[in-house]
């Protein structure tokens, strides 16, 4: 039985503090978690499970709050995942393996991410509370680097980077109509605010993250929900879909935490497809992973990735498969959707499209 995806949308991806800074995190799902049922025309009845994947909130599974405040039943347990980055696209992974094995057959998949409401984290030591930015990744110190060191040590020059920050931007402008599907709106807007033309006498004066990484080749702190609606093959047939063939997450050098992508993707596929959704947390990171998985860079992001829009942890994986399920449901087109996450992880999923345009 292979699990399909039959409805997915997302809200706009908003900067910190920025238009969607005033919503909870249930406040985020919710809404998309219904637009994907009434898209499908099925009911919350019809949901078995709901999985959520979020990064830096503060616990109490929000998979569980954000499945009451949608109003499904109270069965309906909800399960979140914390896998960094790559929780978005793990937790279509999760569902397909529900419904592959029978345990499910209606599964709101996805993810979603405040930064703009994330708690203020302190440790407590023998010295006292003492405040930080994030977890360890790993239990050692000499090996678990700054994510933007680490993408800054794949020595990917600064104009490649810049260059390939600005195709992001200038392929989210031209595609911002189409882009209107994906989203529900939450408020006035309808677009994502971040995408914009960049002038190259900008970019050059962008301020450095660190060595040749700038505030444009490096993607912007972002909120955000998403979620993909993950069916057995029984759950209304002809329905135009997404068939969710091969999922993989596999662990790598936690020294080298951008590459891990290019081993799940070969774990997923041998072959050439036909459009590839690959994160862009940083440019060189995107770069080298094109690179190292042998992908044409024609088939990639064609109507911009997440330097365009934001980074939004938890949820950006589903973004990817949101992209896809629009772009390729109804056509028989593949695809592959890959991310990568701290502490040397990589997931991928390769998709196919099913059904009539």
């Amino acid at each position: 039985m292979t699990p399909r995806i039959i409805a997915a949308r997302r809200t706009i991806v908003a900067p910190k503090g920025g238009a969607l800074s005033g919503y909870a995190l249930h406040e985020l799902a919710a809404p998309v978690m219904l637009a994907c049922l009434a898209d499908a025309g099925l009911r919350p009845d019809d949901v078995d499970e709901v999985i959520l994947s979020n990064a830096i909130g503060g616990g109490g599974n929000p998979a569980r709050v954000a499945a009451l405040a949608a109003g499904l039943p109270d069965r309906v347990a909800g399960l979140s995942i914390d896998r960094q980055c790559a929780g978005g696209l793990d937790a279509i992974g999760i569902a397909m393996a529900l419904v592959r094995s029978g345990q499910a057959k209606v599964v709101l998949a996805g993810g979603a991410e405040s930064h703009s409401r994330r708690p203020i984290r302190m440790a407590q030591t023998p010295d006292g509370p003492v405040a930080y930015d994030r977890p360890a990744f790993t239990p050692w110190h000499d090996r678990d680097p700054d994510l933007a060191e680490a993408a800054n040590a794949l020595n990917i020059p600064r104009e490649r980077q810049d260059a390939w920050a600005m195709d992001s931007h200038e392929k989210a402008l031209s595609a911002r109509t189409a882009l209107r599907f994906e989203i529900v709106p939450l408020g006035d807007e309808l677009d994502d605010p971040f995408t914009r033309r960049l002038a190259p006498r900008l970019v050059a004066r962008a301020p450095v993250v660190t060595g040749e990484l700038t505030a444009v080749n490096t993607a912007v702190a972002a909120d955000a929900a998403a979620f993909c609606l993950v069916v057995a093959e029984d759950v209304l047939p002809d329905r135009n879909a997404l068939m969710l063939n091969n999922y993989a997450c596999v662990g790598g050098d936690p020294m080298n935490p951008a590459l891990a992508p290019i081993s799940a993707i070969k774990a997923v596929t041998n072959t050439v497809v036909d459009q590839v959704e690959m994160m862009e947390a940083y440019a060189a990171q995107a770069i080298a992973c094109v690179e190292g998985a042998g992908i044409d860079p024609r088939t990639v992001n064609l109507k911009g990735g997440a330097l365009a829009r934001g980074h939004p942890i938890g949820a950006s994986g589903t973004i990817l498969m949101v992209r896809l399920y629009h772009d390729l449901a109804g056509t028989n087109r593949t695809g592959l959707a890959a991310i990568a996450a701290a502490g040397g992880i990589g997931s991928a999923i390769k998709v196919q499209g099913f059904g009539k345009s």
